[in-house]
């Protein structure tokens, strides 16, 4: 007999972007290990991308309850003189310049007025919707994932009020996330932020995170038990054959491209080689896919690579996972922030899928860098290392000259996306019998 767990999220299909893959994936495959989900998101969610390929992976059968949700991004855009309809972006990226004093304005706004989020307002509707539901309609388990964090508050009362047992998952950190301190937090809305972090980690039931970094920068707030169980890939999404690889020697970035990711150092290497290497410039193409920065395309022009850049809009995940296979070279980027060793892109593990060489620049100790060097599927490079750097891209376009430009790895397999709910599942399985 399966049992059933409610899923929290703000991120649901046709929403796009990297907030909807993790827990849209386990949802399709918890079916197979006992587990019935009941997903909870918002019915007017303000995204940044729609991504109606992503439906297909939504198993028709399950529920999923929808309620209104307000939010005040109308008057944050308004502020920022951005259209309507415009997506905002999670990470600080501004596509154009915009007006310093109204940036960080909006930005003091945002970090102290909405904690742990903009859509704290949703929280205690929600409360008294699921309340009514979950007393009609029981579950075994409750699972909040975050960010945004609000879920987690939502998750918590929930479990003070019904006795659910409550699993916490984390995609990032929270205090301790790369633009935390972009938010010009006062002191008391520095310590709000805190205080409801640690409220989350010391009531919850379980905690999951996404890496080994991020398990101990939990631990050093709270002492506790935390299960990692990391992003992956979904082999269904892979397409049958070997796809045909660029003509081009296509180094592609999938995904936004913030100023905390600019890789300046690569930029500068390029330009170098470009105007040192004629058969390099005439087969260089610097792909971006998904949103870029103002910052960094104005790198880009500083190092005259303006000419070999192709920029595509946000492409369906289906026609990103096909990007991912043609690109000669995928550009993993780290964020140059205190965080750097925790962060664990979800991307990493599709690109590890693509089988394509991976080129990242970060922290060579970090939790990138251990899986790339345990699974042979790329080569990290500190943000200062631009003597390695160079010799690298030299060795891949020689190789792609050669037509031999091949990614020939370990295996993978663990961290399937069927896998790593198998895990999962065992982790809720221990929740619920734990508490009974």
């Amino acid at each position: 007999m399966s049992r059933r767990v409610l899923i929290i999220t703000y991120y649901w299909p046709p929403s796009g972007g990297a907030g909807v893959q993790r827990w849209l994936k386990f949802a399709k495959y918890l079916t197979d290990f006992g587990w019935e989900p009941v997903i909870y998101t918002p019915e007017n969610p303000e995204v940044p991308v729609y991504d109606a390929s992503l439906l297909k992976d939504v198993n028709p059968k399950i529920t999923v309850l929808t309620t209104k949700v307000w939010e005040p991004y109308q008057y944050y855009k308004r502020l920022l003189r951005l259209d309507k309809n415009e997506g905002i972006n999670s990470s600080f990226v501004s596509e154009s310049k915009k007006p310093k004093r109204l940036e960080g304005l909006a930005v003091w706004i945002r970090g102290n007025f909405f904690i742990p989020d903009a859509r704290r307002f949703w929280i205690k509707p929600s409360i008294k919707y699921l309340t009514r539901y979950l007393r009609k309609n029981p579950v075994d388990a409750i699972v909040s994932t975050g960010p945004p964090h609000s879920m987690h508050l939502i998750a918590h009362k929930l479990q003070q009020k019904l006795g659910i047992p409550w699993l916490a998952d984390f995609r990032d950190p929270w205090t301790n996330i790369d633009f935390y301190h972009q938010l010009k937090l006062t002191r008391t809305a520095d310590r709000r932020h805190h205080r409801l972090e640690k409220l989350v980690l010391t009531t919850a039931d379980e905690v999951v995170v996404i890496s080994d970094g991020m398990e101990k920068d939990f631990a050093r707030m709270v002492d506790r038990s935390y299960q990692v169980i990391n992003n992956g890939y979904d082999a269904e999404d892979l397409p049958a054959g070997n796809p045909d690889l660029d003509h081009k020697f296509s180094v592609a970035h999938i995904g936004t491209l913030a100023k905390s990711r600019n890789p300046e150092m690569l930029w500068e290497v390029l330009g170098e080689l470009v105007q040192r290497y004629e058969t390099f410039a005439e087969a260089l193409e610097i792909k971006l896919i998904g949103k870029v920065d103002y910052f960094v395309k104005e790198s880009l022009r500083l190092y005259g690579l303006e000419p070999y850049v192709v920029s595509l809009p946000y492409l369906d995940h289906d026609q990103v996972v096909a990007q991912q296979q043609r690109a000669q070279v995928l550009l993993l980027l780290i964020n140059n922030t205190p965080n750097a060793r925790m962060i664990l892109t979800g991307k990493l593990f599709e690109y590890m899928a693509a089988r394509r060489p991976i080129v990242c620049i970060g922290p060579t100790d970090g939790d990138a860098a251990k899986i790339l060097l345990e699974t042979s599927c790329g080569e990290t490079f500190d943000f200062g290392d631009s003597t390695h750097l160079k010799k690298q891209v030299l060795t891949l376009f020689d190789r792609y000259i050669q037509n031999e430009n091949h990614c020939t790895h370990a295996d993978i397999s663990k961290y399937s996306r069927r896998e790593l709910t198998a895990k999962l599942a065992k982790v809720m399985q221990e929740l619920v019998t734990g508490r009974k």
